[in-house]
């Protein structure tokens, strides 16, 4: 065992010299030896780091500073707080796919079995969770343990059996399946039980705690000139205020709405003071959906519901189109402030995508809209040069814009 900690605390003291973001989190780790009964290789609980260490003994050194960034992630990007509503099993493996290229890619050495697919890099956990529904068979390397769903659980809760090659950045066997000949020691099953899982109002705690831990690492090796750029981005985005798609189109629809005071003077009759007062505007909307395939029904209904409920608060005038590689004959649709917003029953789609004709459209017709937002998975060919006017563009999926505001629908 004593070799175990002294190859632990070489890791952790290598990550503190060479990463100090990394180091710096990971030395808010407590380690603790676990049973492998419930712990086959690395956990954490948002508390501690858990070790099986036997599994250790296997690691390099290097792919034991991996292993211990890696459990220092989950906590200091608060997964353990961050899966409200979703599927727990998926949401780790989400978690995993999201963390481990952001630690290759900042130079560290991932142990076989690690998850790994290009596709993700660069995406967060809420990103690539919902598009990892095939992959459920998958299983993560590292031992989530602060949430109760995980409890009474082997591994991750699901199946043991092993990756498919093209997830990990190693053609190794798995070393859950497989592990290499303990030692003498017996390592691991008289470690830490299996810990309880967190409570609402522990969980509410710790992501504060680790917020603030995460944005002072940030600050330290900023200072000392070494902090990833992909994890530079991904701090720089999670410590900013983080709202639901529907409170940022809120904002953005907002916005735009026209109230002004007017100081027109009044009539005489009205006596000689001048007060201001309000004056509401309307203003236009034009919504394009994108009826291509990708889009389902459901989630069409779930977005002009949300639209009916801003329109009223800003009085706004909505002109609707469905588009795919071409806009639909069926549209357009026009609803005034206070009219429902229905989807239409003769709407039409399935084909390509091709977002030029909704904005040729708009051209056309002379209008100039205070916003335009673009319901979409964003996978089709974008008119260049942008319009002058405002784009929103709610995307399902992880494919970026070239330009507009963009905001994730998960």
């Amino acid at each position: 065992m004593k070799s175990i900690e002294t190859k632990l605390a070489a890791a952790r003291t290598k990550l503190i010299l060479d990463k100090p973001f990394l180091g710096a989190l990971v030395m808010r780790l407590p380690m603790e030896p676990a049973d492998s009964d419930w712990c086959p290789t690395t956990a954490t609980d948002a508390r501690k780091f858990y070790f099986n260490p036997s599994y250790i003994e296997q690691l390099s050194l290097d792919e034991t500073q991996f292993m211990l960034a890696h459990e220092a992630l989950h906590c200091a990007l608060s997964h353990f707080a961050r899966r409200q509503h979703r599927i727990n099993h998926r949401w780790d493996l989400a978690c995993d796919f999201a963390i481990n290229p952001l630690l290759v890619a900042d130079g560290l050495k991932a142990p076989p079995g690690s998850l790994m697919l290009p596709q993700f890099q660069g995406m967060t956990a809420e990103e690539i969770y919902p598009l990892i529904e095939e992959l459920e068979d998958q299983q993560t390397l590292d031992r989530h343990a602060y949430d109760k769903e995980n409890q009474n659980q082997g591994g991750s809760g699901h199946d043991e059996s092993p990756p498919p090659e093209s997830e990990s950045s190693e053609s190794q066997q798995d070393p859950r399946k497989n592990p290499r000949p303990e030692s003498d020691t017996k390592p691991g099953k008289n470690g830490a039980s299996e810990p309880q899982p967190l409570s609402p109002d522990e969980q509410e705690t710790l992501s504060i705690q680790w917020q603030q831990r995460l944005a002072g690492a940030a600050q330290q090796a900023d200072q000392a000139g070494k902090m990833g750029g992909a994890l530079a981005r991904l701090i720089d985005h999670l410590l900013q205020p983080q709202l639901p798609w529907r409170m940022l189109l809120a904002h953005y629809m907002t916005n735009n709405a026209r109230n002004d005071y007017s100081y027109t003077r009044p009539s005489r009759r009205e006596g000689e003071f001048i007060l201001p007062s309000l004056r509401s505007h309307q203003i236009d909307i034009v919504i394009a959906i994108d009826t291509s395939g990708s889009i389902g029904e459901q989630e069409l209904e779930e977005f002009l519901s949300e639209i009916n409920s801003l329109k009223g608060q800003v009085q706004a005038r909505i002109t609707l189109l469905a588009c795919d590689a071409a806009i639909s004959n069926s549209g357009p649709w026009v609803y005034e402030p206070w009219e429902d917003i229905k989807l239409p029953e003769n709407i039409e789609g399935g084909g390509g995508t091709n977002f030029c004709p909704v904005f040729e459209w708009v051209e056309r017709n002379t209008i100039q809209p205070e916003t335009l937002v673009y319901f979409t998975d964003a996978e089709g060919n974008f008119p260049d040069p942008p319009p002058q006017y405002h784009v929103i563009w709610l995307i399902k999926g992880r494919e970026k814009v070239p330009w507009g505001q963009r905001i994730q629908l998960n």
